[in-house]
């Protein structure tokens, strides 16, 4: 799990003292690069918590999350978590992505906290914060250990991820399914190869996650897919949601859920500077639809629920696609909780 040989120097002076911005005061072991992962750094951390208590007011069908990682290699230009970085004194755009934080106790501490007498069995979501299966999990393999410790304390559990590194897991998790209430959900919003590439650097191709979808599917277990998020002028035409439920439908999911862009505090100005760069002709139009804060307005996503209802229901996919409202986004795509995670 630690990589001996690799730690990072300042000046020639290890960074283990805890010299790095913001990580001193969160349990900071030290930080570490290697080849397998180039222009990346993982800082070690040992938790004092693991479980997270998500506020009572929040609309969310969980209670707890658990998220090993901070930051994430996937990249996503539109990632509603990326503020959360800013509370270690990490920016939220390249550092985010290259800065990765590792709870490497967390199972263990997760297993302490669940034996507590207190401990009410309520759903824990993982996958939350930032993906619990983005690269940095083949070489610290933290999530079979906090499956097994929700599992074996009869905790229910959901994972959402855009990670084909699932499929490592996947005997585990069919057995935990045995066990506990557990639902897997894949995240899929771009079918085009190519804006993939641009908007999504990090992740695994759409192919490789229609596959995963197909491997979730094959191994017994319901699967979600979050369409998620739309971008307005770039994957919101019909043809575009068309032909990707198509393929999602193909690839044998059971549903989906379809919302469009949010913008949060600092996600707005990395996301706009990457639209500027690669997609100058619609910042006008973006600076229109958010013009009022961090939703599209109501009639565009009164829109796009008509638009993807009649092709969810063609390709047999379920769900509910009445217009949503703000409240009902956040509770699939909740505002990145305040950072009490170490």
């Amino acid at each position: 799990m630690r990589w001996t040989g690799q730690t990072v120097a300042v000046n020639g002076t290890p960074v283990d003292d805890g010299a790095l911005p913001g990580l001193q005061r969160i349990g900071f072991v030290r930080s570490v690069r290697v080849p397998q992962f180039e222009g990346m750094t993982f800082h070690e951390v040992l938790c004092k918590s693991a479980l997270n208590k998500v506020p009572d007011a929040t609309a969310l069908p969980f209670s707890y999350t658990v998220n090993g990682y901070r930051g994430c290699s996937h990249a996503c230009r539109y990632c509603f978590a990326r503020p959360t970085h800013e509370y270690l004194d990490f920016d939220s755009g390249a550092d985010f992505d290259t800065q990765v934080v590792v709870k490497t106790n967390v199972a263990e501490v997760l297993r302490r906290e669940l034996r507590r007498p207190s401990w009410r069995r309520h759903t824990v979501a993982l996958g939350t914060n930032t993906d619990p299966y983005q690269r940095a999990e083949g070489r610290y393999a933290l999530m079979p250990g906090i499956i097994s410790a929700l599992a074996e304390s009869g905790t229910p559990m959901s994972i959402l991820t855009k990670g084909t590194l699932l499929r490592r897991d996947l005997p585990l998790i069919t057995e935990a399914a045995q066990r506990v209430p557990l639902s897997v959900a894949v995240s899929l919003a771009v079918g085009d190869p190519q804006l993939h590439r641009e908007v999504e650097p990090g992740t695994p191709t759409p192919q490789a996650r229609l596959g995963l979808v197909t491997a979730i599917r094959d191994a017994g277990l319901d699967c979600h897919v979050m369409v998620a998020p739309v971008l307005p002028h770039l994957t919101d035409s019909a043809e575009h949601l068309d032909e990707l439920l198509g393929l999602i439908a193909a690839a044998g999911a059971t549903s989906v859920t379809v919302f469009g862009l949010h913008l949060r505090g600092s996600v707005r100005a990395w996301f706009m500077s990457w639209l500027a760069r690669t997609h100058p002709e619609l910042v006008g139009r973006y600076r229109e639809l958010y013009r009022r804060g961090a939703y599209l307005p109501a009639d565009y996503r009164a829109m796009l629920s008509e638009r993807a209802r009649p092709l969810v229901a063609r390709h047999r996919l379920g769900g509910d696609h009445r217009p949503s409202s703000p409240a009902m986004e956040a509770a699939v795509a909740p505002e990145p909780l305040q950072p009490t995670l170490f």
